[in-house]
């Protein structure tokens, strides 16, 4: 699953319903106590109420109401197996639990009104609504049979010992089945077992806060080191499970002896007695792992900055597990200013870090009010936040970084001569490795990575016209070197982008790739090396694609071929191989591959005009 949206009312300042939209790396700005953080616990008593619980003192100040509403939704949940008992399998999908979008929505209700606050639940869904229609989720098996009796189901039509099968006859057998959007009681009846079987898909989340105590059971270290351990204890998820149904067996058998032993002696006390097995397990607190320093210093008794030095180690670790693993556990990571106590140097690994993680099983979400993180990441993942009388506003779009320069203000890095602009993160990553491959052979080619005089900026695809047009970067008054993927349209999409940067009259300079898009000029031996998949492409196809193809067809798990999937899980491999190309594929081209897969040198002569912008007085 993916979060899609957060939703907030009446939590803090958020009193009117706010939904702010989330990517698979997201960057809250704004200035402080906008309620960027806000955000971050929120989702925390969404998921988890450890690092912090849901107050009285949380609900909006002012407000004529007591209750708190904390929603998400979330993306590719739709067929997600949903095992209820032995005999009940479903997905969200078929039980309607979907919203008009289809996605799932649960929302989270806090009534802060009494002595305790009462958690609810409950999904927002486009739900049957036909008489007699609109109440099966809450009907236990007995009732359920009942309602098929009243409306003359067929017995035929359904397995009578899941609930799943006979809501399932009962709704095909309306013509037409109506339906609404509804708010659906998760904690009620047999709405439970459904609700127990969807936190299971859930992602994992963590929050990172700025401004954690320093003490062994929570700090900047150990919350990494507990997830270690949740994802550990995901990955062996069936064996636990069958270890807790032998336990169950082996304790019914011994409690029903129990009770046969009891009727010899008292009849009528042990009719009233039965057994329940209440398996109240928490796997992931019998286990901890703690770091240790030089002296057997406990880490998180080391400065911040060394604390979250220790963080930026974890998620690289994590890339490089999730690079070789093909099926990783859904996270989301959230940090509060990752700048925190690091050198400008630090802040820049950091993030270039957080890009190299994420994809469609691991989110990111992050809090800044340093403008000049804006420009390393990609523009789409920006959501400004600030405050309208009172109320907290979010902003998103391409125009996004010239209203964050506007209302926080950018100081520009004298060291900084030329701004390289290019589609996105992906880009990123493919140039500064190609950069360093040509630097080490010619120190004349400017080595991206590591040279103060350039900052690189993501411009996104569909945007990019509009940040050329608009110029959102002439305030820092540097020349720009652009390159773009060059399609396969005819004429190129973006090639009256390159001619109005083109056009100017400040040493700015753009141009297109000579082939399709940048993976085209990685060698299939790279690719091979780094994914294990043998690939033949040409210089207009669709690079991605082919390796996403390649990789689930050689996969021993896959049920369905290529053809067979549907659009959003193929769109989902084709995100997952273009990072894996981007970042590791790229890591083992050479320079003798370079010359194979661009013997016309069109990365090398972009990366000398770059060069040449730096040199400008």
């Amino acid at each position: 699953m993916i979060l899609k949206r957060v939703i907030l009312k009446n939590f803090r300042s958020y009193r009117a319903e706010t939904r702010i939209d989330t990517d698979v790396f997201t960057t809250l700005i704004g200035r402080n106590d906008a309620g960027k953080s806000s955000i971050l616990e929120a989702l925390e008593i969404f998921f988890n109420q450890e690092l912090v619980k849901i107050e009285l003192a949380d609900v909006s100040a002012g407000s004529d109401s007591q209750e708190i509403r904390i929603g998400c939704v979330f993306g590719g949940a739709s067929d997600a197996d949903l095992v209820l008992d032995e005999t009940a399998k479903t997905t969200p999908r078929s039980e309607y639990l979907l919203n008009s979008e289809g996605d799932l929505e649960i929302h989270k209700m806090f009534d802060c009104g009494a002595a305790r606050i009462k958690e609810s639940v409950f999904a927002v869904a486009d739900h049957p609504v036909n008489d007699q229609m609109d109440d099966l989720l809450f009907l236990k098996n007995a009732d359920l049979k009942r309602r098929a009796a009243t409306l003359n189901i067929d017995e035929n039509d359904m397995d009578r010992r899941s609930n799943p099968s006979i809501r399932s006859a009962i709704w095909r057998s309306a013509n037409p089945l109506a339906r609404e959007p509804k708010e659906l009681p998760l904690d009620k009846e047999d709405a439970k077992k459904i609700w127990e079987g969807l936190r299971k898909h859930l992602p994992l989340f963590a929050l990172f806060r700025a401004d954690r105590p320093s003490k062994d059971e929570d700090s900047e270290v150990q919350d990494p080191m507990k997830i270690a351990v949740q994802e550990a204890l995901r990955g062996v998820q069936d064996d636990l499970e069958a270890i807790e149904r032998t336990i169950r067996e082996k304790t019914s058998e011994i409690a029903n002896q129990t009770i046969e032993k009891l009727k010899e002696i008292a009849p009528h006390l042990a009719g009233q007695i039965s057994p329940e097995f209440r398996a109240d397990r928490k796997w992931d607190q019998l286990f901890k792992i703690s770091l240790k320093g030089e002296n057997d210093i406990p880490i998180n008794k080391r400065g911040s900055g060394v604390r979250r030095l220790i963080l930026l180690s974890f998620f690289r670790a994590s890339a490089e597990r999730k690079k070789i693993q093909s099926k990783a556990t859904s996270i989301i990571y959230a940090i509060e200013e990752p700048e925190t106590s690091q050198h400008p140097i630090q802040q820049k690994l950091l993030m270039e870090a957080f890009l190299e993680l994420v994809d469609e099983s691991c989110q990111i979400l992050v809090t800044t009010h340093n403008p000049a993180l804006a420009g390393l990441v990609p523009v789409q993942s920006i959501r400004h936040i600030h405050t309208v009388n009172g109320q907290p506003e979010i902003q998103q779009g391409p125009e996004i970084l010239q209203t964050v320069a506007n209302v926080l203000g950018v100081l520009a890095d004298h060291r900084i001569k030329a701004l390289v602009c290019v589609e996105g993160p992906h880009d990123v990553s493919f140039l500064k490795y190609i950069s360093q491959i040509l630097h080490a052979g010619d120190e004349d080619i400017v080595d991206l990575e590591n040279d103060e005089r350039v900052a690189i900026f993501p411009i996104g695809g569909s945007s990019l016209l509009q940040w050329v047009r608009e110029r959102y970067l002439k305030g820092l008054n540097r020349p720009e070197v652009h390159l773009y993927d060059r399609g396969t349209d005819n004429p190129p999409k973006y090639q009256v982008a390159v001619n109005e940067v083109n056009r100017r009259i400040d040493g700015s300079y753009a141009n297109l790739t000579g082939k399709r898009e940048i993976e085209n000029y990685l060698h299939p031996d790279a690719i091979r090396e780094e994914i294990g998949v043998e690939v033949r492409f040409g210089d207009a196809d669709r690079v991605p694609e082919i390796v996403a193809a390649a990789i689930h067809n050689a996969s021993p798990d896959a049920v369905r071929r290529w053809g067979e999937l549907d659009p959003e899980t193929v769109e989902t491999k084709i995100s997952n191989a273009k990072r894996r190309l981007n970042v590791g594929a790229a890591r083992r081209m050479t320079t003798e591959r370079l010359l194979i897969t661009d013997p016309d040198r069109h990365l090398e002569n972009w990366l000398r005009m770059v060069g040449q912008a730096c040199r400008r007085p």
